[in-house]
């Protein structure tokens, strides 16, 4: 499992991850502007799309940094944003109060999320898998909080489906682990079903290395 997974011996600590993202949190959105317009925009709004509830939709976004998603969220919905770096909810809440939008937001470790079980409609993540130290502890507890029927929306980055560009992917991942505490190499399609979700739809794109996933919580244990 561990090579799915990611070399956790070298993974940066929390404390580490905040450090960085407090660091990149006044150019995060300049610096991501050319995938954004190129491809992620697309596909956020593609993943968003799948969202079924609409009135008072109770929503939970993990990592939101600096709200990148927010103009993607039916307009009636509730939509709770947690994220390990103040500076990055800061910015996520301009952008709400620039939209129009309902946001909550907390600082958290998503790891050991502070809402009771079964709290959302749907709970979404883009681009976290590959930072949180432990990732299939994260979508355990995105499941836990999401309701049985509800749906958990994944928008992920890691290993390709090309063995050469996953050659580069490897040589690149010690620099950039450093610098972003960003594993390039996990294989985030798997996690879902590793963590025991049920995934519904899975598609890959650009050679397999980012993932959009539709998966629903494993069913509850019974009494």
């Amino acid at each position: 499992m561990s090579s799915r997974v990611g070399p956790r011996a070298i993974a940066p600590s929390f404390e580490q991850i905040c450090s960085i993202y407090e660091r990149l949190a006044p150019l995060y959105d300049r610096g991501q502007w050319i995938s954004e317009v190129l491809l992620l925009r697309r596909l956020r709004r593609q993943l968003i799309g799948r969202i079924q509830c609409r009135a008072r939709c109770r929503l939970l976004e993990v990592g939101i940094g600096t709200g990148i998603n927010l103009p993607f969220y039916p307009p009636a919905s509730v939509i709770h944003g947690v994220d390990l770096c103040k500076p990055m909810l800061e910015r996520a809440l301009a952008r709400a109060w620039r939209l129009g939008r309902q946001l909550n937001v907390e600082a958290m470790d998503a790891e050991h999320l502070r809402f009771p079980d079964q709290s959302f409609d749907t709970v979404v993540s883009t681009l976290t898998l590959c930072t949180t130290p432990d990732p299939l502890r994260l979508l355990r507890e995105m499941a836990r909080v999401c309701r049985p029927d509800g749906r958990v929306l994944l928008l992920e980055h890691g290993t390709s489906t090309a063995p050469m560009l996953n050659r580069v992917l490897h040589r690149l991942t010690p620099g950039h682990l450093g610098r972003y505490a960003c594993h390039l190499t996990r294989d985030v399609a798997a996690l879902p079903g590793l963590a025991g979700l049920r995934v519904i739809d899975l598609k890959r794109y650009v050679f397999g290395v980012l993932a959009l996933i539709e998966a629903v919580p494993p069913p509850l244990a019974p009494l």
